[in-house]
């Protein structure tokens, strides 16, 4: 598994048993999962009282290095074999693998349906609206007598084919450079189809 320095340095610590014993390692195996899974999680997960005694930036980046292996594993619908060998590498002992596989088993659903709900590829724009909008007072009652354009880009989303709006304004400055942005980006994609 391909993961950042920083990562497998915060996974590697988790292996450390005298860093985080049993009962903690399996607190935040779990509080990493939730995080993920839950919508409503927040940052109340790592609020048990047997985590107290961990410094928060340390907890974070262990928290955060979990939760990073446990989407990559999720990505590569990880086997127990990948799994095993990838932990001890990090130096995980026979308890902590265990542990971790149980709870990635009991999770896995959830965590492909997550994945799955992602979506795999960007929005396609399918129509574009605007309508000019003057300002004449702000709500401090100051005159200002400035235009603005609201544009709403119609987007479909072809992984869950559903068609939401992005709605956003800019003024007259802003929207010329975007109208040039796209012109550029239309003229560099001729030039590489011509290629």
């Amino acid at each position: 598994m391909e993961l950042s320095e920083y990562v497998q340095k915060g996974f590697q610590m988790l292996a450390d048993p005298g860093s985080f014993d049993s009962n903690t390692f399996t607190l935040l195996l779990r509080a990493a999962f939730q995080s993920l899974l839950d919508a409503q999680a927040d940052e109340a997960v790592l609020d048990h009282p047997d985590l107290k005694h961990i410094d928060p930036v340390v907890l974070k980046h262990r928290h955060a290095a979990a939760a990073t292996y446990i989407l990559e594993a999720g990505k590569q619908r990880a086997d127990r074999s990948t799994l095993s060998t990838y932990l001890e590498d990090c130096k995980f002992d026979s308890e902590r693998i265990e542990l971790f596989w149980t709870e990635y088993q009991n999770n896995r659903n959830s965590l492909e349906i997550l994945l799955g709900s992602i979506g795999r590829s960007l929005p396609h724009i399918t129509d574009v609206s605007w309508r000019l909008e003057y300002q004449i007072k702000t709500n401090q009652l100051d005159k200002m007598y400035r235009p603005a354009y609201l544009v709403t880009l119609n987007v479909e989303n072809t992984d869950s084919r559903s068609h939401p709006e992005i709605s956003f304004s800019c003024n007259m400055e802003q929207l010329q450079d975007l109208v040039g942005k796209l012109k550029d980006a239309s003229k560099s994609l001729e030039r590489a189809t011509q290629l």
